[in-house]
């Protein structure tokens, strides 16, 4: 469980008193079974209990172990014993536990030594499992009889133990070396009392644990040849329950914890709200601005055609909430955490304002959320700079956006999550609503495994992401991507595939795939994965299009440029985009293409970032001086060939420009969708126009859009062909491809993605319904 982020961490190494309990347990059939309501209840009592200290013994080797140390669910452990005893470990840091683990270290010959030993019995087959001092075999049945004695003499000329299991199972261990003596060395290493440890088992594996002197518990349903082993010991107790039931109800036999200990209660369920359907996205679905010291509000000016699709499916009565944040300033008085969004078109929809502080605004969204994560998401990872103070913050707002949700969200509600900002969340959500359905869908780019893997916190975000029960993305390869980095972190099974054409291009782009994951099983549960491109909002392109003023300032347009050829560019002012790379491509044409000099014109629109952002300055200078090089070197008395605007253009203008221009450019070295090129398909496609789309192959819309001419924006050769063949395309060939871009996209539109996709939430293999088994047992 993600500790809070307010209290201080004191780690073993620092803990200055000896606990009233330790628990020592086994992981497979005992601490990561039960019911899911005694498991809950077990795992609040250790994680919020001042005096209880956790340690996992197990077979695992720590490889193994990592993973569920990663699972938020599960509360970290102090020590971690493994490898059958051979491995002890800090919890926290996973620094071995000195100087216990020399002394083990001093009593194992090596691998090599033992697999070479081992290698004279052909019955014994290594088991492929991550291991240290330790080697593992499995046996058929019946192999072992006859050749006992010859493996343990051999394991004895190494000075090595022999342990079985199940008679099919053996490992070859450090002398002296098992579960029981291992933990019994941390307790003296810790001046920890025998009577202060409890043990918990189910297999004969677990047997040393309770032959070294502690009290311990066989929990319900554990092998027969453990109960038989331990039946005639003093302290053990047999419980009832499997898994943490069984522990729960040793812990109440031993009066380990006094009867009136707060910890103990069931805790009941956190209070739930009202609405289905919860939106939890970083921006509110109206604009809030501040006039004469007071705070207002209007409807959204931005051309995001996303927030009016979200806000659709509270149009017919559906009873909702949508979470997002807002500056929290004293001076303008009382914050409100709920508001309406309009009581006519949206009645039962509430907004739940989370109030976040400037500074944590600043830290949150425009210095972490852009200095870390986003240049890693597009690949740019030496361009990442992670600071632990920001992602404290960072758990903080995200704690701040589950609570919110939680206290919004219906029994069985379904949570729909928005993008990287909010990654914690479905971590701390499961934990205070385990009934509700939680979906993610990821707007940016999603990178592959060896770039993701650089965020110091990938665990703990991988850990979080498969508390949700179903993850979408824009494209195939971006879903492949996030599997490619789940496998790598945590044991993971793919559980059903399916094929990407012919929705998807497959060979045709880099981005492109042929076969995709939907479903994955990660421990006990089950994530739905899915492809869903954002679709663009047709209704407000067709009524913008339709607007007197567009339609006046669309002929204005096309008188200025009439006779020569028009390429567009919109985008915001980022790396990612491929800006430069463009500018550098066009100048290069100019020089190679002398005849286009007075034919061809760009018009670039580049929306600068917040004025916080300051690692976008160096950019916007660049981008600025190749303008005034190309302008410079190339202008005629009546023809500049860029025209550059460093701001941001009103939707409706912006629209007026997509229907006018001939060629839209767009190239970015990296990018999740990239909505503007739908934009531009529609504005030609509503008008009845023929406009060509060049397109970056590493934009995930390249997947999605065939008819566009694909370009390679790392190939300067590669952006200057693209835009050559736009240029003298026929116009034959311009008409048949603006007529299979507008098929596209004009089927896909973003009311068909939201349902889409919310149709695949509510019908994907999840674990809800165990969650929602555990809601009811708390509250029993």
């Amino acid at each position: 469980m993600i500790p809070d982020t307010t209290t201080a961490d004191l780690t073993p190494a620092n803990t200055p008193f000896v606990p009233r309990l330790m628990l020592a347990t086994d992981l497979d059939g005992t601490f990561l079974a039960g019911s899911p309501a005694h498991r809950q209840q077990l795992y609040r009592l250790v994680d919020r209990h001042p005096e209880i200290r956790l340690t996992f013994v197990t077979g695992r080797g720590l490889e193994a172990v990592m993973p569920l140390l990663s699972d938020p669910s599960l509360p970290r452990p102090d020590y971690v014993i493994c490898d059958v005893g051979g491995t002890v470990v800090d919890g926290r840091t996973l620094q071995p536990i000195q100087p216990l683990q020399t002394h083990i270290d001093r009593r194992w010959p090596g691998e090599h030594a033992v697999a070479e030993a081992m290698a004279g019995f052909p019955g014994l087959v290594r088991q492929d499992v991550p291991q240290e001092r330790r080697c593992s075999y499995f046996c058929e049945p019946g192999t072992l009889e006859g050749v006992r004695g010859d493996i343990e003499a051999a394991a004895r000329k190494l000075d090595c133990s022999v342990l079985y299991s199940a008679d099919r199972y053996l490992d070859i261990l450090p002398l002296n070396t098992d579960k029981g003596r291992t933990l019994a060395a941390l307790a003296d290493h810790l001046d920890l009392p025998r009577e202060r440890v409890l043990v918990a088992g189910d297999t004969l594996n677990d047997l040393s644990m309770y032959t070294s002197g502690f009290q311990g518990v066989c929990v319900g349903e554990s092998e027969p040849a453990l109960v038989d082993a331990t039946n005639q010991l003093a302290n053990v107790f047999h419980a009832r329950e499997p898994g943490c039931g069984g522990i729960l109800e040793a812990i109440a036999h031993f009066d380990l914890l006094e009867a009136d200990d707060p910890h103990l209660k069931i805790r009941a369920p956190e209070a739930t709200g009202q609405s289905d359907l919860v939106m939890v996205y970083h921006r509110l679905p109206y604009e809030e601005y501040v006039e004469d010291g007071e705070r207002n509000r209007r409807r959204p000016t931005s051309p995001n055609g996303i927030i009016p699709s979200l806000l659709g499916f509270f149009g017919s009565g559906q009873k909702g909430s949508w979470v997002a944040w807002s500056v929290d300033d004293p001076k303008l008085g009382k914050f409100e955490t709920r508001t309406p969004v309009d009581a006519d078109a949206y009645p039962n929809l509430t907004v739940a304002r989370v109030p976040l502080s400037k500074t944590e605004v600043d830290a949150f969204y425009k210095r972490f959320s852009k200095e870390a994560f986003w240049p890693l998401l597009h690949t740019f990872w030496e361009r990442a700079r992670f600071r632990e103070e920001d992602w404290k913050i960072y758990l903080r707002v995200n704690r701040k956006f589950a609570e919110a949700t939680a206290a919004e969200a219906a029994p069985g509600a379904t949570v729909w999550l928005h993008d990287y900002n909010l990654w914690m969340v479905p971590a701390y959500l499961r934990e205070l609503r385990p009934d509700v359905r939680i979906a993610f869908f990821h707007h940016t780019y999603f990178p592959s495994a060896d770039v993701f893997n650089v965020v110091p916190w990938r665990r703990e975000i991988l850990g979080s992401l498969m508390q949700c029960d179903y993850i979408g993305f824009h494209i195939p390869r971006q879903v492949e991507n996030f599997v490619d980095v789940v496998r790598g972190a945590m044991p993971t099974e793919v559980l059903t595939r399916e094929g990407c054409a012919p929705r998807f291009l497959t060979y045709g782009c880099a981005v492109g795939l042929d076969n995709v994951t939907t479903r994955l099983r990660v421990g006990d549960r089950t994530i739905g994965l899915g492809a869903h491109p954002v679709g663009t909002d047709l209704k407000r392109i067709r009524d913008g299009l339709a607007h007197p003023k567009v339609r006046v300032r669309l002929e204005q347009i096309r008188r200025e440029f009439s006779g020569r050829k028009l390429v567009l560019s919109v985008e915001r002012l980022d790396y990612t985009k491929g800006s430069l790379e463009k500018l550098l491509a066009f100048e290069r044409l100019l020089e190679t293409q002398p005849e286009l000099k007075g034919k061809v014109n760009m018009l670039m629109i580049c929306v600068p970032a917040a004025k916080e952002m300051t690692v976008y300055r160096q950019l916007q200078t660049q981008i600025e001086q190749a303008v005034g090089r190309i302008n410079g070197q190339h202008s005629m008395l009546d023809w500049t060939p860029v025209r550059f605007f460093a701001r941001g253009f009103a939707f409706e203008e912006v629209l007026a420009h997509y229907a006018a221009a001939d060629v839209m450019w767009i190239t970015p070295l990296r990018d999740g969708l990239n909505l503007v090129a739908k934009e531009f398909v529609a504005a030609h496609g509503i008008e009845g126009s023929a406009g060509t789309l060049v397109l970056s192959e590493f934009a995930g819309a390249a997947a999605e859009l065939k008819g566009a001419v694909l370009t390679n924006p790392h190939d300067q050769a590669d952006l200057v062909a693209g835009l050559r063949q736009a240029l003298k395309m026929p116009e034959h060939e311009a008409v048949g491809r603006q007529r299979q871009l507008f098929d596209i996209v004009s089927h896909y539109d973003v009311e068909r993605w939201g349902r889409d996709f919310l149709d695949a939430v509510q019908t994907s293999g999840s674990g809800a319904d165990r969650h929602r088994y555990a809601m009811r047992g708390l509250a029993a």
